[in-house]
């Protein structure tokens, strides 16, 4: 396959012409760009894993393209030129930054600014994006969307962009959009296609300038039940029996973005009874719960998780989160609110399920107090699912057949794939995300351990001894189904 000759363009007097129909946001998550040029027709591409694009398009055009290979970074420079145009601002050239106030204002209230950044925002949610990127870089605003926990380019626009675009999202936050020095938190209500989100977002000064991301979150998003976020039968038992007890803490441990929080909401939509009252603290409140007393921690004003948490307990609730367990104190709260009676839920960032009692040794808890009141230990990850219109079966790799050899229980049957990229799931082979989980309840050997201080190493020869499984072996029983691929396990489990 040949490099592609930039000249090609300069000996043709006519221009590139893109395809009717194919949108932008769909180019760039594929790496392709097809055009026209006279009579012939053309597709760019990054590489020869990006070939399925060349079938795609022979099969809905009835013509195959003489397909070239280009630099990434050249195909998304011809995408942006050609799929959608740059807009246009000022008739004459602007500083990188504008200092004055009322400038910035204007800039940001012109049109092409303000449709660049709903088509954005639009753009981010058909493409089931959770994040957004805007990034001021040297070479210009590059925008970028997080789909399944991966980031994705999805354009870089001219750096005179920069200041108008970040100001009109600040205004649109309610954010000072004077303050370049330091970071800013703001929230902005936006309709796609029906649905209502609450987007977060935040700022941060770069040396290049500020860089903001946004978190798309749907107000009116349903719930997922523990059967569908990928618990296996003995998981899903062993979980429902943890929160089935009438007090203790129950901590859910992973990096952010791992899902900690669905799990934690579904537990609570279980719970969520008549006879019971549940008040959570959260930094912030993603989702709104029926029936349930949500509580948003602001710690410019001093409501921080410790301080709103020595409050609610005057208010006589049978279960309570914490969403994040951040400080001795916080804890040493959570575990007396365990020892008094309560439910407790809460989450820390630790790499996995048992490195929770570590975690909190090292804080200052006495593991006395940790043994006394934990009732289990949960550890979590996404991993993406593959894509069923494009995913193809494969004979499994003889280091994964050794794996699932070590397991406990080996699954009845594999179902071995492999992730392929089509148009349905814009090129990436998966479509969606499900969890892995590792899941401990506290006998009466594991709490002798943390009595003992024991390290991570000691406690995961319990785990092993007890038949437990780690991310990554509940991991692989979802290869085995099929679900997801033995790389995506690998990449996210660490192992």
């Amino acid at each position: 396959m040949r490099r592609f000759d930039k000249a090609l363009f300069e000996e043709r007097a006519e221009g590139p012409v893109p395809v009717e129909g194919l949108k932008a946001a769909f180019l760039r998550a594929v790496k392709g760009f097809p055009f026209y040029l006279g009579e012939d027709f053309y597709l760019l591409i990054p590489g020869e894993d990006h070939l399925f694009l060349a079938d795609m398009l022979t099969r809905q055009l009835g013509r195959a393209p003489e397909v070239f290979l280009a630099d990434e970074d050249y195909i998304f420079e011809l995408i942006q030129k050609y799929y959608e145009a740059p807009p246009e601002i000022e008739k004459e050239p602007l500083e990188d930054e504008p200092e004055d106030l009322e400038l910035l204002k204007d800039l940001a209230s012109e049109a092409p600014v303000i449709q660049l950044v709903n088509r954005t925002i639009r753009e981010a949610v058909e493409m089931r994006a959770t994040d957004i990127h805007f990034e001021t870089l040297r070479q210009g605003l590059r925008v970028r969307f997080r789909i399944d926990g991966i980031l994705h380019e999805r354009g870089m626009h001219p750096r005179k962009l920069a200041a108008p675009v970040i100001s009109r999202l600040k205004l649109m936050a309610g954010l000072n959009i004077a303050e370049h020095r330091l970071p800013q938190d703001g929230r902005i209500r936006f309709r796609v296609g029906g649905e209502d989100f609450d987007i977060r977002v935040s700022t941060i000064p770069t040396v290049n300038g500020e860089g903001v991301v946004l978190r798309l979150l749907v107000r009116e998003k349903g719930l997922l039940s523990l059967e569908k976020l990928g618990l296996e039968k003995d998981h899903y038992e062993l979980f429902r029996e943890l929160i089935a007890q009438p007090n203790g803490i129950i901590l859910v441990t992973g990096p952010t973005g791992s899902g900690k929080t669905t799990t934690l909401y579904a537990a609570l939509s279980i719970l969520n009874q008549p006879d019971k009252k549940i008040i959570t603290i959260e930094d912030p409140v993603e989702y709104q719960l029926p029936g349930i007393n949500q509580i948003q921690i602001k710690p410019d004003i001093g409501l921080t998780f410790a301080r709103a948490l020595r409050s609610i307990l005057r208010h006589d609730p049978d279960i309570i989160l914490v969403g994040e367990i951040r400080d001795l104190e916080t804890a040493e709260i959570a575990i007396q609110a365990a020892l008094t009676g309560h439910l407790v839920f809460s989450t820390l960032h630790t790499r996995d399920a048992l490195g929770a009692a570590v975690r909190l040794t090292d804080m200052g808890v006495e593991p006395y107090l940790i043994a006394a009141s934990t009732v289990g230990f949960v550890a979590q990850r996404l991993v993406r699912v593959l894509c069923d219109a494009c995913a193809e079966e494969a004979e499994p790799p003889q280091v994964f057949l050794e794996e699932i050899a070590k397991l406990p229980s080996r699954p009845n049957g594999i179902r071995y794939r492999k992730a392929v990229g089509c148009s349905r799931c814009a090129g990436t082979g998966f479509l969606g995300r499900i969890a892995i989980y590792e899941i401990f309840p506290i006998d009466s050997a594991l709490k002798r351990l943390i009595l003992q201080r024991a390290t991570e190493e000691e406690l995961k020869t319990w785990a092993k001894e007890r038949g437990y499984l780690s991310l990554f072996q509940d991991g692989l029983r979802k290869v085995a189904q099929g679900l997801t691929t033995f790389e995506e396990v690998l990449r996210v489990s660490g192992r």
